[in-house]
C-alpha cells in the first residue's frame, strides 16, 4: 500500500513536469493540445476509494492551473473526469468483472478494452475544458473540432505510453 501510495506521487510529480514542460508547449497552430498529464486519474487502481480519486485529481489539475495560469479550467475538468470514471468502468467491465489487485492497463485487460476506457474519458474531459475555457456557444464547432483533435492526439500519445512504459 505504501510502495503504491509512493509511486502515484511520483507518477502525479512526474506527469505535472511533463506537462508543463514538454506538452504544454507543442501546440499545432494553436489548434491542437496534447493533454498526458491525465493518464494519471485513468491509471488509478480499480480500489481508489472515490474521494482520493476526486481529491487527487482536483489536486492534479490545480497543480496544471498554478502552473498554467489557468484559473480553475483544469481542476474543474479534471474532478469532472474522476466523477464520471467509477461510471465508465462499470459500463465497460468485463463480464467476469475486474480482478482483485488488476490495474486500468493494456497488460491486464487487452487493447480494445483500454482504447475504449481512455476514449471515454479523454473525450469528456476535453470536451469539458475547451467548452468551460470559451464559455460560450458561439463557436460551438471550432470548439468542438479542438476538442476532436486535442483527444485524438492525447489519445494516441496515452495509448502509445502504454506500449513504452508498461511493457510486459
Amino acid at each position: 500500500m505504501i510502495k503504491l501510495t509512493l509511486r502515484n506521487i511520483w507518477r502525479f510529480a512526474i506527469l505535472v513536469f511533463l506537462q508543463i514542460i514538454i506538452f504544454n508547449n507543442i501546440q499545432f497552430s494553436g489548434y491542437i493540445n496534447p493533454y498526458f498529464y491525465i493518464i494519471f486519474i485513468i491509471l488509478l487502481p480499480f480500489e481508489t476509494p472515490k474521494w482520493i480519486l476526486m481529491l487527487s485529481a482536483f489536486l492534479l489539475g490545480f497543480s496544471i492551473d498554478i502552473l498554467s495560469n489557468t484559473l480553475g479550467m483544469h481542476a474543474s475538468a479534471c474532478v469532472f473526469m474522476a466523477f464520471i470514471r467509477p461510471f465508465v468502468l462499470q459500463y465497460i467491465s468485463p463480464r467476469d468483472g475486474y480482478e482483485a489487485s488488476s490495474l486500468p492497463r493494456i497488460h491486464y485487460y487487452g487493447f480494445t478494452w483500454f482504447l475504449k476506457y481512455s476514449v471515454i474519458l479523454i473525450l469528456a474531459h476535453h470536451l469539458f475544458l475547451f467548452y468551460i475555457e470559451v464559455f460560450t456557444f458561439s463557436g460551438f464547432f471550432y470548439t468542438l473540432s479542438r476538442a476532436l483533435l486535442s483527444s485524438l492526439f492525447s489519445i494516441i500519445i496515452v495509448v502509445f505510453s502504454q506500449y513504452i512504459v508498461y511493457r510486459k
